[in-house]
């Protein structure tokens, strides 16, 4: 069986407060690799992280916003890059705050951390991953998060994307094509094992969401390759 987790620009300056100043100094990076479990459905950072729903988080200190290598990133995120985005501890702050504060139409299916120490610490166990140089320890875990295994043939079916496409109406009922994530979580350019995974999950129940169940379980395992091949390069 494999595993995968499962999984979501108007530059404010504004929100950027002085509270995250403290990160570096007042952050726990144990505590916050536990807290990570609240990004690890989306993200992986440590030694093998890969793109997930989310870009991996290595090296993310001093790097520019949207500039991790092979990533699609949201046009929002991809415009405060072009206004100077640039990813420290204020600015990783004020997104895990609120992110839509900060980035306006991310696709970051997140409501944010009200907690100043929480934030504080996840910020430090990032830091951790992102030495200057960059140093990530070959002895650190990737942290990634598992809630359903889904059988190899299953995850190995090459989907459809023009099927996929003419199936996809009932998703873009309430999933935004754009990628925009208003109270509903964006599918949008989910890899397509993150995407197969969690309509497995709906399908078998371990997910307990009564429309998802409903409609993965009116779906066929080549069906739903067919709308994750379509929702993974969708434009």
């Amino acid at each position: 069986m494999t595993r995968f987790a499962l999984p979501a620009f108007a530059f404010v300056m504004c929100v950027l407060g002085t509270g995250a100043a403290n990160a570096d100094a007042g952050g726990d990076p144990e505590r916050g690799a536990e807290l990570f479990s609240k990004c690890a459905s989306c993200h992986q950072v440590g030694a093998g992280a890969e793109h997930a729903v989310g870009p991996h988080l290595n090296g993310i200190f001093d790097r520019a916003a949207a500039h991790a290598e092979g990533f699609r990133y949201s046009e929002g995120l991809l415009r405060a890059a072009t206004n100077g985005l640039t990813w420290n501890f204020d600015t990783l702050d004020a997104y895990l705050e609120n992110p839509r504060a900060l980035v306006s139409r991310t696709r970051m299916n997140f409501a944010g951390l009200s907690d100043q120490q929480d934030r504080d610490d996840i910020v430090a166990y990032l830091r951790t991953f992102s030495a200057s140089p960059i140093n990530i320890p070959e002895s650190a875990p990737t942290a990634v998060a598992v809630d359903h295994e889904v059988a190899p043939e299953i995850l190995a079916i090459v989907g459809d994307p023009a099927y996929g496409e003419y199936l996809s109406g009932e998703c873009t009922s309430c999933h935004q094509a754009s990628g925009d994530a208003s109270g509903i979580p964006s599918i949008t350019n989910w890899p397509a094992a993150y995407f197969v995974t969690a309509m497995h999950a709906y399908k078998d129940n371990v997910r307990t969401h009564p429309v998802m169940q409903m409609m993965a379980q009116r779906l066929s395992n080549e069906e739903i390759a067919a709308l994750a091949a379509y929702f993974e390069d969708i434009e």
